[in-house]
């Protein structure tokens, strides 16, 4: 069984990286096999989202009140959230996620859509939430959000790098892909709620708790400074650390 201190250790990992344009899972499934944490699964990956979907709920509180009263952009947030909820039942039913898990393909992916993110960073900054967030442009972020579902993709980078690609400035690209995370970390933490209650382990269910608290801490903190961060500063630190965290893991893989 995993100890606290591991569960602090994975609880950092994916509060500090959940909602930077850095993949959690990737950092999580990388620390897990390299300390061989022997129970880390997509069990205790669930549990650590839901720390953070209670922290994005809290830091935005206000938003989200307005948000709720808008209800045409909530409508909005909703559709963005339909395309990733048939693909993940898909990919965990079948057992297809468990083979996306490598090293190799964290590498690749990493690489890849760190690329992409730097590409989509140099887009013309036009339009703004309340007047351009169409329907159509939450389609277009919710079928990017599905990639995100590939270990090293990662969902904020996916989504921060749609908005930037149709236009929207750096901040509101930012907001998009936190108010898009609410109901997608809500799914998965409900599904991870569910699975502890087949499991019914009073250990398992105690990590469990120690996790949520522990990333829901890490995960405010990290919203905090990002945001503030964003409103000053380009993408390029984390394009940077993502192309070299992608090249030490390929050499690791093929050499």
């Amino acid at each position: 069984m995993l100890s606290s201190v591991e569960i602090l250790i994975l609880s950092a990992i994916q509060g500090i990286f959940e909602f930077l344009p850095v993949s959690s899972a990737a950092h999580i499934i990388l620390v897990s096999k390299y300390y061989e944490f022997n129970n880390q699964s997509l069990l205790i990956d669930i549990c650590l989202h839901l720390g953070s979907l209670i922290a994005i709920i809290f830091y935005f509180r206000s938003d989200l009140f307005n948000l709720i009263k808008n209800r045409n952009f909530l409508i909005k947030i909703l559709i963005g959230t339909i395309p990733i909820i048939p693909a993940g039942y898909i990919l965990y039913e079948t057992g297809l996620i468990q083979h996306l898990r490598s090293l190799e393909v964290i590498g690749w992916t990493s690489l890849i859509f760190g690329i992409l993110l730097y590409l989509s960073d140099k887009s013309k900054m036009t339009k703004k939430i309340g007047s351009d967030f169409t329907n159509t442009s939450a389609i277009i972020i919710g079928l990017f959000q599905i990639l995100a579902l590939v270990p090293g993709v990662s969902r904020s980078g996916i989504t921060m790098t749609a908005g930037r690609f149709l236009g929207f400035d750096r901040f509101n690209s930012v907001k998009i892909s936190f108010f898009l995370s609410i109901p997608t970390l809500f799914a998965a933490s409900i599904l991870g709620i569910y699975n502890i209650y087949k499991e019914g382990s009073p250990e398992l269910n105690f990590l469990a708790i120690i996790a949520i608290i522990f990333s829901f801490a890490f995960s405010y903190i990290t919203i905090a400074i990002f945001v503030n961060f964003i409103k000053k500063f380009s993408l390029n630190i984390f394009i940077i650390y993502r192309i070299i965290f992608s090249l030490l893991l390929l050499i690791t893989v093929y050499f």
